[in-house]
């Protein structure tokens, strides 16, 4: 699963990597690091406005939260979608089709058991873009899907969910599991138009729902000072 990652990168190199212009990126509220991320906070993503069908930048509760369901807590269940079943599963399949989005970061965490305890390991990818630390971290792309829901009250939240797959041969040391990582250049095909009504084949994306190359990731031991999530700042990616 993924369950906690990292975005510390300047507004400047976000807009350009999502073609996104940096006053957009910057916005309200205003962009900060943040090197704790973790479910049922707000989190960024980029996707394809429905009605001007152009790419913006957006802030949703991370934990999807189905429209049909009658309790928004159902979210704190609903932050990965595993990539295999995600075209068929009632609570993502309608998002899968009409809602994808980018979930922008720069890291993310995953645990390993040592001993008797679990250290923390802050997984980077390192592909020769510009670097924003001193390990090589450069910003990427999670595959993610987003929702609307409108409770009974009329109160409105819109959600998100990260996808994951199989583990590729470096993360396979730390666990079964990775987010899917998508490519720049697979991103227009991966947001689509925006448009409910557009037609696709599920076949034609389930290509890009595959491992990242290991040979482009890093990863490092960090703090256990990350494992409280409400822990924040640099001290979250104190190196062991």
């Amino acid at each position: 699963m993924c369950g906690r990652f990292t975005l510390r990168a300047p507004a400047s190199i976000l807009a350009t990597l999502f073609d996104l212009t940096e006053p957009e990126v910057a916005g309200d509220p205003p962009l900060a690091p943040r090197y704790n991320i973790a479910p049922t906070q707000p989190i960024a993503i980029v996707r394809m406005n429905p009605h001007t069908h152009r790419r913006e930048w957006a802030h949703a509760h991370w934990g999807l939260i189905p429209s049909w369901s009658k309790d928004p807590a159902i979210g704190a269940r609903m932050i990965n979608a595993r990539s295999e079943t995600v075209a068929e599963k009632p609570s993502f399949r309608a998002a899968f089709k009409r809602r994808r989005c980018l979930v922008p970061a720069d890291g993310f965490y995953e645990w390993k058991k040592v001993g008797a305890k679990k250290q923390p390991y802050h997984i980077t990818v390192q592909d020769g873009a510009t670097a924003i630390d001193e390990a090589g971290a450069t910003p990427f792309a999670i595959a993610g899907l987003w929702e609307y829901w409108e409770g009974a009250d009329g109160s409105a939240l819109e959600s998100c969910t990260l996808l994951t797959t199989e583990a590729n041969a470096l993360m396979r040391e730390l666990h079964n599991r990775m987010p899917v990582i998508i490519e720049p250049e697979e991103y227009e095909f991966w947001l689509g138009s925006g448009n409910e009504d557009d037609k696709f084949h599920i076949a034609e994306l389930q290509h890009l729902l595959r491992p990242f190359e290991p040979e482009k990731m890093a990863f490092r031991p960090v703090s256990t000072y990350v494992n409280n999530a409400r822990n924040e700042g640099p001290d979250c990616l104190r190196y062991m």
